[in-house]
């Protein structure tokens, strides 16, 4: 019997469910923008691993939704730890694990599921992905620099001294317009699936357990990768038009993800945060009207690749090398202003490992779509890692079309261990 079969009342899992009822009825972001080139993918997303409907290991090493091959879905939420008791946020991280854990494994939020307890209590789990399968559902948690140190300077549940030197706010980049109420955050919670019902449906129930504890500061859906994080994987292409994220470090690369991407034993003082990695979230606008009236010209010059193959200027495949020194009537043939020139491992001396969405939410109250990309990247350090990228990026082309209005830094710990761990467990108990 499988993990998720025997953490079910009766021995089944919902996923098992849903296979059984279908067998009885039926019979940034721009292209290439950062980290190492490890390989491509030949055979399409269905060699990447487990199936979309398929559940994803909950322990390991690392957390589950970092090297996880990118499913299609994200909601993405921040919070703030309303309690002042470190007792109370420890039994809430204890209660959030446990729910994950039987979540990501395909079955309800609690023990005793939407629909079989008392007709007079709460139900413990919302009910609304009954029938669902796992969809690959992954669940990540990281730890703002707020949880460790207030605004005021007060060291809030004894931690301060354990905050490792990385995790400070980002600084400030030109032309930001951070919004300050959809940005920061004590805590915060990734939920990637095949099926956006199952990620807000595990975000919801992690939501609904943490009442009093916390309580949601801001949150963001997307759909569409933008990324691939596994060879196996097709490269997606973000509301540009463009192929986006040929060169990121892939699952597959150990070596390039132990330099990158894992923090390692040592690293500033952080023993607790070792296998883990820091998040860095920036929601980036990006300005679809206007860039929909550049001509084609233009835009492959504002990234540095071909709009069909996505192959970089001058080179005919998309995994041909970007070729800096190559020239045309004296020019180079990859300007040194497009975003791969300036976003390249090459120049940037650095890498991380992008898994951001795609996100339409709505109207900016002038008649144009409020959309973009969530952008999302793991690394070993934001100073050395996003940070540098960021600054390298300054003269960037693509900056005429895109506004960052949010941003987020986050530590997430590493993997759990086994069945008794708990998210945060090596950060509480020392």
């Amino acid at each position: 019997m499988s993990e998720q079969e025997a953490q079910r009342p009766g021995g089944l899992s919902r996923r098992r469910l849903f296979g059984l009822v279908g067998a009885g009825t039926a019979g940034v972001l721009a292209a290439g923008a950062t980290g190492g080139v490890i390989g491509h993918a030949t055979a399409g997303d269905e060699a990447s691993g487990p199936g979309p409907d398929d559940a994803v290991p909950f322990t390991g090493r690392h957390q589950a939704g970092i090297v996880t091959p990118a499913q299609d879905r994200l909601h993405f939420v921040a919070f703030d730890v309303t309690t002042d008791r470190r007792a109370d946020l420890v039994e809430m991280l204890q209660a959030w694990t446990a729910a994950a854990r039987r979540m990501t494994a395909g079955r309800d939020a609690g023990p005793v599921g939407a629909v079989d307890g008392g007709q007079y209590a709460p139900p413990d789990d919302t009910g609304e992905a009954i029938g669902l399968p796992a969809s690959g559902l992954t669940l990540t948690i990281g730890f703002g620099p707020t949880l460790f140190t207030g605004a005021d300077g007060a060291d809030r549940f004894g931690l301060a001294a354990r905050r490792p030197a990385p995790l400070v706010e980002l600084p400030s980049f030109p032309g930001d317009q951070i919004d300050p109420a959809i940005s920061g955050g004590d805590l915060c919670i990734q939920a990637c699936a095949n099926d956006p019902q199952v990620a807000v449906h595990a975000v919801r129930n992690l939501v609904r357990l943490g009442a009093g504890v916390v309580s949601v500061r801001w949150s963001q859906l997307g759909f569409g990768r933008t990324s691939s994080t596994s060879t196996g994987q097709t490269t997606p292409r973000n509301l540009f038009g463009f192929k986006d994220g040929t060169n990121n470090l892939k699952a597959e690369n150990d070596q390039a993800l132990d330099r990158f991407v894992w923090v390692g034993d040592g690293d500033d003082g952080a023993d607790w945060l070792a296998g883990g990695s820091y998040l860095v979230t920036r929601r980036i606008r990006m300005l679809i009207e206007p860039w929909d009236t550049s001509t084609l010209a233009e835009q492959e010059q504002t990234i540095g690749r071909t709009k069909g193959a996505g192959a970089p200027m001058g080179q005919r495949a998309e995994f041909d090398p970007v070729d800096f020194e190559k020239q045309t009537d004296g020019a180079p043939v990859v300007p040194p202003t497009s975003h791969v020139f300036l976003a390249n491992p090459t120049h940037s001396k650095t890498a991380i490992l992008r898994r951001g969405y795609s996100f339409v939410d709505g109207s900016d109250g002038l008649g144009r779509l409020d959309a973009g990309l969530f952008f999302i990247a793991y690394q070993r350090d934001p100073g050395t890692g996003f940070v540098q990228v960021q600054r390298n990026l300054r003269l960037d082309a693509m900056n005429e079309y895109i506004r960052h209005t949010s941003s987020g830094v986050f530590a997430c710990p590493p993997g759990l261990r086994d069945r008794d761990d708990w998210w945060g467990r090596t950060l509480f108990q020392h």
